[in-house]
């Protein structure tokens, strides 16, 4: 992924574009669904990362958490976890995209105003979380103490702690695949016994042929995904019609997310960063152009309290109400976005 990004060290650290994490398996609907059906990115992107931190944070946690699951349910068991969990977590992702449902905080939580990647395996560690929550329940007459301090209701915090994370960061964690995962992963544990000394060689078979079975899926998977890859274009990232498009799309899809932000919870706060990527991204064409210069004048506009009207007071990130005309003129610049963007998709897509 660094070298499609053309050995640029910034990306490492802040994040690959939005082509190279598509190109490589990362999770959109619109390539999910129809005309192109691909399927397989409910499996890939749980081994694909944004940047450098995002995947050594990622496998610090597995690292702490994997040898627990592996010592009590095998080696077998665990992997067939890690791929249901992070799929489930995808999964769970895919069904969230509904923009009619995430405007206010709470639902911003869950649930995605726009279709922008998705990356990362934070759904299958949450879903190794959920296996031993379930596990230290369920089996809490059987343990140590020591394990029933470090599992089951002893993971509750940990739970609550990134949970908060989640709501914090909801505008760029994907906490329905946390969600997700976590939930899968308790459903398993309800219903999977952990390895006993006495268990019979056919389970241990049968668990054998799923691992075999779920590793030469992800194999599968990432085939499918070469097969949709493309080197020239994404070595050359930023001359082709196409990338320029889905860059242009992804940054427009995060100033829809302040935009969001600023009508539902007067949160100005990302306003300043915004503008700047708006500020700095190729258009695609005159109208794009247009419409990105717009939706500038509309956010510096925001920020102003002679468009504002009073509300009470909420902390300093959190700026006065949008008055009415300045609703309007978002909703119509968001009904001629869409209108755009539905009408150059085709032609950009491909």
């Amino acid at each position: 992924m660094w070298q499609s990004s053309g050995l640029n060290s910034q990306v490492l650290w802040t994040e690959f574009s939005e082509p190279v994490l598509i190109a490589y398996g990362a999770k959109l609907n619109q390539y999910i669904n129809a005309p192109y059906h691909q399927w397989w990115r409910f499996v890939t992107p749980m081994f694909v990362h944004v940047n450098v931190i995002h995947i050594a944070v990622n496998m610090y946690s597995l690292w702490i958490l994997g040898p627990y699951v592996e010592k009590i349910y095998g080696s077998a068991k665990f992997v067939v976890f890690w791929v249901l969990t992070g799929i489930a977590g995808v999964v769970a992702s895919y069904l969230t995209v509904r923009p009619g449902l995430a405007g206010s905080g709470l639902g911003r939580f869950v649930f995605k105003s726009v279709d922008s990647p998705s990356a990362g395996a934070s759904g299958a560690l949450f879903g190794l979380v959920g296996v031993l929550f379930v596990f230290g329940i369920k089996f809490r007459h059987e343990l140590p103490e020591g394990f029933k301090r470090a599992f089951g209701t002893g993971l509750i915090p940990v739970i609550m702690i990134n949970l908060f994370i989640g709501f914090l960061g909801r505008s760029f964690i994907d906490n329905a695949a946390h969600l997700g995962g976590m939930l899968f992963g308790a459903a398993l544990a309800l219903v999977v016994d952990y390895r006993r000394p006495g268990d019979s060689h056919g389970s241990a078979t049968v668990w054998r042929v799923l691992q075999i079975a779920a590793l030469l899926l992800v194999v599968l998977c990432f085939w499918k995904a070469s097969r949709n890859f493309s080197t020239p274009t994404l070595v050359q990232i930023s001359v082709t019609p196409r990338d320029v498009f889905l860059n242009y799309v992804n940054v427009m899809n995060q100033a829809q997310e302040t935009v969001a932000a600023i009508v539902t919870e007067s949160d100005t706060s990302t306003v300043g960063p915004t503008v700047q990527a708006l500020q700095t991204v190729a258009a695609p064409d005159a109208q794009a152009d247009e419409l990105r210069k717009r939706l500038i004048e509309l956010l510096v506009k925001s920020t102003s309290p002679a468009v504002a009207s009073p509300s009470p007071s909420t902390g300093p990130r959190r700026g006065p109400k949008l008055d009415a005309e300045t609703l309007k003129e978002l909703e119509v610049w968001k009904s001629d976005y869409n209108a755009w963007h539905k009408s150059k998709e085709q032609s950009f897509s491909h």
